[in-house]
This record gives C-alpha cells, sequence and structure tokens, in this order.
C-alpha cells in the first residue's frame, strides 16, 4: 500500500517543506513504503516528472523548487513485485497526472496496462466519455465493485494541471486508508496521512470524490 500527496495553490510554495513531511511519513509507515517514489511538478505550465526506485526519505527532495501544484507517490510494491521504474507513479499520458494507492482482489475485467494502478487509469479514461472525470471515477468505482471479488482500498488522484480529483474508497483499516486534507489561504494539501505535529486536518468522507 502506497502514499499519496497532492498541494496545490493558486500562488507558488516551495516543494521542499511538503516532501520532507512527505518523506518522513512514508519512511514511518506501518507498512514499508520504499519501492521508489516519484513526483509531477507543475512549472510553468509544463509537468516536470521524476521516478526513481529509491525510497524518498533516502532522496534529495530540495531539488524541485517552487511550483503552484504537486503531485507525489511513495510506493509500496504488491508482494515486493515488479520493482522497476517503469511501475512507479505519477502516470502522466499527456493530460492526466494519476496516483493511486489500494488493492483489489479478483478483478473479472480485461484491462491494458502492466500494473492494477495502470489498468485502473486506462479503465477511468474508457469511462470518460462525458468529458466528465468526476463522473468517470465514481462510475469505475461502481464497476469495479460489481466486477471484483473484494476492493480493500481504491484512494487514488488525478489531475489535469487545472483541477484535481480525489476519491477515498475504502473498505477496511480506516486510520491507515483515510485521506486527509488542509486547507490554508490559497493552499490545498491532500495527504494519506496528516503532516506530523500540525492541527487544522479534516479526514474526507469514504467512498466520496471531491474535486479541488
Amino acid at each position: 500500500m502506497c502514499r499519496l500527496l497532492l498541494v496545490k495553490s493558486s500562488s507558488p510554495f516551495d516543494t521542499a517543506p511538503h516532501l520532507r513531511q512527505f518523506a518522513y511519513i512514508a519512511q514511518h509507515s506501518k507498512e514499508y513504503q520504499g519501492h521508489g517514489w516519484g513526483c509531477g511538478v507543475l512549472r510553468n505550465g509544463e509537468w516536470q516528472l521524476y521516478k526513481t526506485i529509491s525510497p524518498i526519505w533516502e532522496d534529495d527532495v530540495e531539488r524541485f523548487g517552487s511550483t503552484t501544484l504537486l503531485i507525489a507517490h511513495a510506493r509500496s510494491a504488491f508482494q515486493n513485485q515488479g520493482i522497476v521504474v517503469e511501475n512507479n507513479m505519477p502516470f502522466f499520458d499527456g493530460r492526466y497526472m494519476f496516483i493511486f494507492n489500494g488493492e483489489l482482489r479478483g478483478v473479472r475485467l480485461r484491462m491494458a496496462g502492466r500494473t492494477g494502478a495502470e489498468k485502473l487509469f486506462a479503465l477511468i479514461k474508457k469511462a470518460q466519455d462525458s468529458g466528465d472525470m468526476a463522473e468517470a471515477i465514481r462510475r469505475t468505482a461502481e464497476l469495479l465493485q460489481k466486477r471484483s471479488r473484494y476492493i480493500r482500498a481504491m484512494n487514488l488522484i488525478i489531475t489535469d494541471g487545472s483541477r484535481a480529483y480525489v476519491q477515498t474508497f475504502f473498505n477496511e483499516d480506516s486510520e491507515y486508508f483515510t485521506l486527509r486534507m488542509k486547507q490554508e489561504g490559497p493552499l490545498l494539501v491532500v495527504c494519506s496521512e496528516s503532516y506530523p505535529d500540525e492541527s487544522g486536518w479534516r479526514a474526507l468522507t469514504n467512498r466520496t470524490v471531491e474535486v479541488f
């Protein structure tokens, strides 16, 4: 199970303090989050994408500068398999950045992709016929509930650089899987855990999609 981070603001912010907090969360998680990490940084309307199979807490997170949108993912590979940089998130298709945390068992669907997360991303985009990404995420969740033996969790964040779509969905271990958010003026943070020693965070409601 992985850890997710989104930071979004109408004015530039320094990514380093957020990535330091995210690295601490990943390193001290009850599940190992050291199978690599990645981030997307939006700068002048263009995404800069970074991925590595090194743990985030062993990497230099000071290098990414300022931005108005940061998305990051620390990976815990399912059954310690497929530990290659190509399987690391964020996934980027030229329009959308995608990160995921969860586990689906016994899925009875044919989907393109190497990993479960990549297949989920493809399925959501296929459902986006109407152009409404939030509705596509909801429809995909409904479909997978019908076509899966069990969904442990299906948390995800998708962003096109303007809007961010956040789904919280889990059937167990609410403390671990509940996404949290904090708003301070123009700065929004959504993370798998509250930053240590910070107040003002609220839990996102399970089985919902929020648009920021």
